[in-house]
């Protein structure tokens, strides 16, 4: 067991991780009157917090209503169910808005500063724990925690030899994606420690790869509406609606990273393919009537420079190869058959997955402690009194869209309201 240096400091409470959850944790409880100590490994606090939403940070989504909300969180709502009823969406917003942070609403309920940047939501929670004292130390590296059963105090030592004590400890490590800000799973391994099940981490929100070649060539090209759908030994599996980004090795946005956990689950069995239907709303009569409409009006031009007004700029010459039509016939020599067939792979498109890209892409890692050895009322642990978790240290699936930040400052309240 580690001792303390004689005489040292026994602080209220100890929040590992300088993350949001833990960042409004640490407010939260310092604003109570407690002395706060914030351990941080990286030079600067926030490290993921400024990439999130591509540098814009999606804050929250706007779902008012709880259940609705909760929802959300793949079968987790009964865990969830007492900490949201104490800080919610409202909650969030209000806490931001009353800062002095403007707030917008853009696509399927997600909420971003006006500013369109993360360092506005850092400066809200850093303003909050300045306000009220919290200590922190940066580019500090924790070893590992203890239970003290005679002082009931938790023992956190660090990897240069010291030991501080704490009345409560907060952990607020995060999972394993995107390591390089800081998220390495260390935490997971002191919970083990202390007797507490881990459910194997693994990505849960990223990137897809394709082993499809024309994908180079359209990427930066975001398609909006669409409809993929995934198949394995020719069956279809699941579908999802939204919108996809290409990129150099394959696919991204927010619906690819909602399946990707689900196209993962796939791989293990198999290979996977994706269909595109670039028009979900629209059938395929309706769709063949549009693109005669335009071989009518564009007769005496040829039909690859003639697809703009149905599909991005960047995409009629892949559509075409895929399609196996010829895009230097005249619009009015374009045959019955190839229209079918243009139409059709328009509601099809094929990508074949190669694989989910690594923990480094990744926005969302899932596993992490087995949510019935927390209670909810307070974040405290079933097993380790006064030992508190947060944020992405717990086993919570969950979308994209604002539901991981909201997730962490509903967690990081709480338990700052009570450690």
């Amino acid at each position: 067991m580690p001792t303390p240096t004689t005489n040292a400091k026994v602080w209220d409470v100890v929040v590992i991780g300088g993350g949001p959850a833990g960042m409004m944790a640490a407010g939260r409880a310092a604003e109570r009157g407690k002395t706060v100590l914030l351990l941080e490994k990286n030079p600067d606090l926030g490290k993921k917090l400024l990439i999130t939403g591509g540098g814009r940070c999606n804050v929250t989504n706007n779902k008012t209503d709880n259940r609705t909300m909760l929802a959300k969180y793949k079968g987790n709502d009964q865990f969830l169910f007492s900490a949201f009823s104490q800080w919610n969406v409202e909650n969030t917003l209000s806490f931001f808005n009353d800062r002095g942070m403007a707030t917008k609403e853009e696509n399927e309920g997600r909420i971003f500063p006006v500013s369109n940047s993360a360092q506005s939501v850092y400066d809200v929670l850093y303003d909050y724990m300045r306000k009220y004292n919290v200590v922190i130390h940066k580019s500090t590296n924790v070893k590992s925690i203890a239970k003290d059963k005679g002082s009931d105090h938790i023992f956190i030592s660090t990897t240069s030899g010291n030991v501080i004590s704490a009345k409560s400890c907060v952990v607020a490590t995060g999972g394993t994606s995107r390591p390089e800000t800081g998220s390495t799973g260390e935490g997971f391994q002191w919970l083990k420690k202390l007797h507490h099940t881990i459910i194997e981490s693994d990505v849960a929100l990223v990137p897809i790869a394709l082993t499809d070649v024309w994908v180079k060539k359209a990427a930066g090209v975001t398609l909006t509406d669409i409809k993929l759908t995934t198949y394995q030994n020719d069956k279809k599996q699941d579908s999802y609606k939204g919108k996809l980004l290409f990129t150099h090795v394959g696919i991204s946005g927010p619906t690819v990273l909602n399946m990707s956990k689900d196209v993962g689950e796939l791989l293990k069995y198999g290979d996977v393919k994706i269909l595109i239907d670039l028009f979900p709303a629209r059938d395929n009569k309706g769709l063949k009537q549009d693109l005669q409409n335009i071989l009518v009006e564009e007769s005496n031009k040829k039909l690859k420079n003639v697809l703009g007004p149905l599909v991005p700029a960047s995409l009629p010459k892949s559509l075409l190869e895929l399609s196996g039509v010829d895009g230097e016939t005249f619009c009015h020599s374009v045959s019955s058959e190839d229209r079918v067939t243009l139409v059709e792979t328009m509601k099809a498109i094929p990508l074949h997955v190669k694989s989910l890209l690594g923990k480094d892409k990744a926005v969302v890692s899932s596993g992490g402690v087995a949510l019935t050895e927390v209670d909810f009322k307070t974040m405290q642990s079933r097993l380790v009194p006064n030992l508190y978790l947060v944020g992405d240290v717990l086993n919570i699936d969950r979308p994209s869209g604002g539901y991981s930040l909201q997730l962490c400052w509903t967690t990081g309240f709480v338990a700052g309201s009570n450690a």
